[in-house]
């Protein structure tokens, strides 16, 4: 029996070998997901059925289109979807109905995956926590007072609870991988402008990234060649002897919590008894350059959304109305100059790691917090936002790849972290991470 917690990888080879109906697995995934309030902002069931029914007369002809076909996934609610409203977690964009699928759920729909509806997230993807007053906040998986993790808190929430084979998000400053990581899951971001982003409601579109968060690297892999049209690398025999890994020091520890610390150090050690060489030190073009954040991210979100936003500030809650707004008071000329530095950063930054086959830190350095202090405390909601993102946002920061994997301590985990476009080799490597850490 394949039910509706195993891998999305799983799932296709069971269809290909006639032993799951991707019919009766999507009648599956909806009454379940029908159960489950605030994960899914809405399902799709005749479109779900109908790219089912299709699957099924493929897999019946021998002409399936690939691994995942009649493989049902969850949609972040900023992808569009044609006939069906893509709001983005906001009431500002309540009634947005696209006429066209985005890119990427065009590309999977090719690749014969079943689109089972769309998730909640934060309130236009501005926020790590992935809690949102507006519309909804999912439980997390583990335990539901906690925080989901954002901003693709439905998306994670949705495959970790078995209401998805796996689901697509997008990270902006670790918004697959927060989720991904306090809920168990293993997430990838992926390179700046790698997967479409065309059809896809922008935060920051300098940094906008789409990526899959999924139960295994393999499904990670398979889920990304769906979206973009490719073929996933071969994974088999991926080994971790030899492979040279670097233990940022620094930033990505100041200030972390112990039990993210425990689980990092104690995936670490597992990776170097599986055979890789592990090294320690800090990089002196870190810290500076993740102090130019302020002057990146908020400007260029509120220049996207100045317009929506100020028509009607009440639809928002107050803590992300403030986040954006921040932006306002930034100058064109220090945004321009934080850009031109961050430049020589990046090429600083892959200077020093260019002889190193990752790099690896805690993927957040704080557990998932309460809920609802996060709602009733702004100032708690703010700090534990921005050290909940600093690890993450180094990837956006350096325009790196980046994968998460679960440590084995519950809503902890351990990223590596590879040069711009290595994505093939990153997901190599995290197979056989994956592997050792299991």
């Amino acid at each position: 029996m394949v039910g509706r917690s195993a891998s999305a990888a799983e799932q296709g080879r069971a269809i290909a070998a006639g032993k799951l109906d991707p019919v009766d697995q999507v009648e599956a995934y909806l009454e379940a997901a029908a159960a489950i309030p605030d994960v899914y902002a809405r399902l799709t069931p005749e479109r779900a059925r109908a790219e089912a029914m299709a699957a099924r007369g493929r897999a019946r002809a021998g002409v399936l289109r690939g691994p995942l076909d009649g493989v049902a996934l969850s949609w972040k609610d900023l992808f569009d979807s044609a006939g069906t409203a893509t709001e983005a977690g906001s009431q500002l964009l309540a009634g947005r109905v696209p006429a066209t699928d985005a890119a990427v759920l065009a590309q999977a729909t090719l690749a014969g995956t079943v689109c089972l509806g769309k998730t909640h997230m934060t309130e236009l993807a501005f926020s790590g926590l992935g809690v949102n007053p507006m519309t909804a906040t999912p439980p997390n998986a583990i335990d539901p007072k906690l925080a989901p993790g954002g901003s693709s808190s439905g998306a994670a929430v949705s495959v970790a609870l078995g209401l998805a084979a796996a689901a697509v998000g997008s990270d902006t400053g670790g918004s697959v991988r927060i989720p991904s990581a306090w809920n168990d899951l293993v997430g990838l971001k992926t390179t700046h402008g790698r997967v479409s982003t065309k059809g896809v409601v922008p935060l920051c579109a300098k940094f906008d990234t789409i990526g899959p968060l999924a139960r295994t690297v393999e499904d990670c892999a398979l889920v990304l060649a769906a979206i973009e049209g490719g073929k996933a690398p071969d994974l088999r025999e991926s080994t971790l002897a030899g492979m040279r890994l670097l233990v940022l020091e620094g930033l990505p520890l100041d200030g972390a919590r112990a039990e993210p610390v425990q689980g990092f150090e104690a995936a670490v050690d597992r990776l170097a008894r599986a055979g890789a060489r592990i090294e320690r030190r800090s990089l002196p073009m870190i810290a500076p350059a993740m102090d130019l954040s302020g002057v990146l991210f908020a400007p260029e979100a509120y220049g996207l959304w100045k317009d929506v936003i100020e028509a009607a500030p009440d639809k928002m809650y107050p803590v992300i109305l403030e986040r954006f707004r921040t932006g306002a008071g930034v100058l064109a000329a220090d945004y321009v100059a934080a850009w031109a530095a961050l430049d020589q950063y990046r090429a600083q930054y892959l200077a020093a790691v260019a002889g190193y086959d990752a790099v690896l830190v805690p993927t957040a350095p704080i557990l998932p917090p309460d809920a609802a202090r996060l709602l009733s405390d702004p100032a708690y909601f703010a700090a534990e936002n921005l050290l909940a993102l600093r690890n993450t946002r180094i990837g956006n920061i350096f325009g790196l790849c980046v994968l998460t994997l679960p440590t084995g301590l519950p809503m902890t985990g351990i990223s590596l972290m590879a040069a711009p476009g290595a994505e093939e080799c990153l997901l190599r490597l995290g197979q056989a991470a994956e592997t050792a850490l299991d």
